[in-house]
């Protein structure tokens, strides 16, 4: 079976269709700028990258466009629409009642646009997305994936928020994390390098891109997770605040007459690296590039320091580690990143080498600790597409 990914934003649509006889992806791209005009649909398959351009309205509109080219006979991969057995759809949260992987039905929809709040950053355009799959292939199956799944084994004395519990009992208020699907791969990979089972083992995974979180896993479960009731908690983010006392919100609209909405969405998307710096730098990149900059270097040296409270933290709270994982976009390709999180906890256990962390090969699962460090740390490539292709396969299955 073939399995098409869809991971939808509210103006775009990336996707990845991967063969699930070899776990192969076969083609993958970003619709980009949906009903924003100039809109246009990167595509790469068989080695080659394309560029489309092309008015999209919407996301039916979108995956239309993704599928001709796919059935394209000079850039596509399948023959026939046949060739594609199902839809696997990146959900991140709307709810406790939704953490197993779910066959998307139109009453189970119109439950997830009930829960909309839940995440109302990110659900509308995974509605979006698997509205558009629906439109466009009536006869195929569509799988909803949760970025919240594997955090359905953390307990509840920590989910639970120290607030009256009536807030628990009707609003389901509580901590679900997300990034399931990487913080479930490396830590399956993690245990691989190890030579273990994953149940044998505890380790932290550093899911490190413009969003961010930290998982503390406990004989191969989460237990702990940074991320809260939203993406917003946690590590300071590219453009997320992260940890902040709450009655700051308050305070800034007393101050300058804004509504609390206004304010998360300040948090949300104006905070974080980039509202540190100032000057509109959140690229790690760039930051890296600049950290003669004082105040670029006292931004960064923020953000390292929240991940490595949190990591320390949880080796605490899991009684020491086998390992530590580093992952996504600036955890797999900032070794200034992983040097400065890493630094001073020789008296735990965790010692980097610098030539391996700075000398990884991208792309590569990799150790970087040095050769008698009691803790590993590893540098390990996500692949949250393949877990919601293979989440998607093991739930229709389950249905036969």
């Amino acid at each position: 079976m073939k399995v098409l990914v869809i991971n939808a934003g509210s103006s775009s649509l990336k996707f990845q269709l991967i063969d699930m006889e070899n776990k192969s992806v076969i083609a993958k791209g970003n619709v980009e700028r949906i009903n924003e005009g100039a809109s246009f649909l990167k595509y790469k398959a068989k080695g080659q990258e394309t560029k489309y351009d092309k008015d999209i309205k919407n996301h039916a509109q979108a995956l239309e466009l993704v599928i001709e080219k796919l059935l394209d006979e000079n850039v596509g991969v399948v023959s026939s629409l046949d060739e594609i057995g199902a839809f696997g759809h990146r959900v991140v949260n709307v709810g406790e009642e939704y953490f197993d992987s779910t066959l998307v039905t139109p009453e189970v929809l119109e439950d997830f646009r009930l829960k909309v709040d839940f995440s109302p950053l990110h659900v509308p355009g995974a509605i979006a997305g698997i509205e558009g799959a629906m439109s466009t292939c009536p006869n195929k199956p569509n799988v909803a994936v949760f970025d919240i799944g594997f955090h359905k084994s953390i307990p509840e004395y920590v989910y639970r928020y120290a607030i009256p519990k009536r807030y628990y009992d009707d609003y389901k208020i509580r901590r679900y994390g997300a990034h399931g699907t990487s913080h479930y791969y490396v830590t399956q990979k993690c245990a691989e390098m190890l030579g273990k089972k994953p149940e044998d083992i505890n380790i932290v995974t550093c899911h490190i891109g413009s969003g961010a979180s930290i998982t503390a896993v406990k004989n191969g479960k989460s237990f702990d997770t940074s991320m809260g009731f939203t993406p917003l908690e946690g590590i300071i983010m590219n453009t997320r605040c992260g940890d902040i006392d709450p009655a700051v919100v308050e305070y800034i609209c007393n101050k300058e007459g804004k509504t609390a909405s206004e304010v998360i969405k300040m948090f949300n998307k104006e905070s974080g690296l980039l509202g540190a710096i100032g000057t509109g730098m959140a690229d790690m990149r760039d930051i890296t590039a600049n950290l003669s900059d004082p105040n670029v270097k006292m931004a960064f040296d923020m953000y390292c320091h929240r991940i490595k409270k949190y990591i320390c933290g949880y080796i605490g709270v899991l009684g020491g580690v086998d390992a530590i994982v580093f992952t996504a976009g600036c955890g797999e390709h900032t070794p200034e990143l992983r040097e400065a999180v890493t630094e001073n906890l020789g008296f735990m256990g965790i010692a980097v080498d610098k030539d391996r962390n700075y000398n990884a090969p991208r792309g590569a699962e990799v150790e970087i600790s040095t050769d008698n460090s009691k803790v590993k740390v590893f540098v390990i490539p996500t692949d949250e597409e393949m877990v919601i292709a293979e989440e998607t396969l093991k739930t229709i299955n389950n249905l036969k």
